[in-house]
């Protein structure tokens, strides 16, 4: 895996798990901003491989009256306004191939979600566009079954691929996480563990996911000593009030102490 391909990446040479971390969706730039610049100090810090992540439209609700963004272009804008003022790199999800070109003139890495990565179009338009991709597992999916996806990206000429685990469906309103995958699936490129969206709770009476935030580092534990190369974890300053997964995700004030750990944990990996 080669990070240093990323424009604006820092701490490649630190042994640590890269991290994709920010809010679920752009709510505004003040948001943004604030959230990018708390993550940055603390990356910086622990030495760790940072990409900025924030949806610019949240297309899969099961509401709909369900919060989707605040307009593409704008929330692109400020996707592009947190690169350039913090130098950082940046990813988002797309989930239309015309979404593709649109979003690769903004960010880094084109992220392609769990419930589309079987859309071969959608893959291939992101692959075509020479960013980096992260093929999201579908919760529907085996592990091993990851490696087709990745083929679509590889044969549309693009190397830069990631897959990243979310979770597995365990009957209707809960995730697992199957720790045998992560193996498994760095044969075929490198591997993220999606920490926050592991432990989503979907499907819910209501129409709005519930979560389970208080096992967020057991399971980011897990993940680092199995060896996964980044983690991806969703934080906001006020999850209450946050308009998508604010029940999943991490509070902004708990994530360095929860990096803190991990990194000492990669270091005990790093020597066995």
């Amino acid at each position: 895996m080669n990070l240093s391909l990323i424009p604006n990446i820092k701490h490649t040479n630190s042994n640590n798990f890269f991290l994709l971390a920010g809010p679920c969706a752009i709510e505004s730039e003040e948001m943004a901003l604030r959230i990018a610049e708390k993550v940055i100090g603390i990356t910086d810090k622990l030495e760790i491989p940072y990409v900025f992540k924030g949806s610019f439209r949240k297309a899969n609700r099961s509401r709909l009256d369900s919060f989707t963004g605040i307009g593409d272009e704008k929330a692109l804008k400020i996707l592009k306004k947190v690169s350039d003022t913090f130098n950082v790199p940046t990813v988002t999800d797309i989930h239309e191939a015309s979404d593709a070109a649109m979003a690769a003139e903004y960010v880094d890495v084109l992220q392609i979600p769990a419930f589309l990565v079987r859309q071969t179009d959608l893959v291939v338009a992101a692959a075509k566009t020479g960013k980096v991709v992260n093929l999201k597992k579908g919760q529907f999916m085996s592990p091993e079954s990851m490696q087709h996806a990745v083929t679509k990206v590889k044969e549309s000429g693009n190397e830069q691929v990631w897959v990243t685990d979310r979770g597995t469906m365990f009957g209707y309103q809960d995730m697992i996480v199957d720790f045998r995958g992560i193996p498994t699936m760095r044969k075929f490129a490198p591997t993220v563990l999606d920490v926050t969206h592991s432990l989503q709770q979907p499907n819910q009476s209501t129409g709005v996911t519930g979560g389970r935030p208080d096992m967020i580092e057991t399971i980011a534990r897990a993940g680092v000593v199995n060896n996964v190369d980044g983690l991806f974890i969703e934080t906001h300053f006020d999850p209450a009030n946050a308009k998508s997964d604010g029940a999943n995700m991490l509070h902004l004030d708990h994530l360095e102490g929860l990096l803190s750990n991990l990194v000492a944990i990669k270091k005990t990996v790093n020597s066995l």
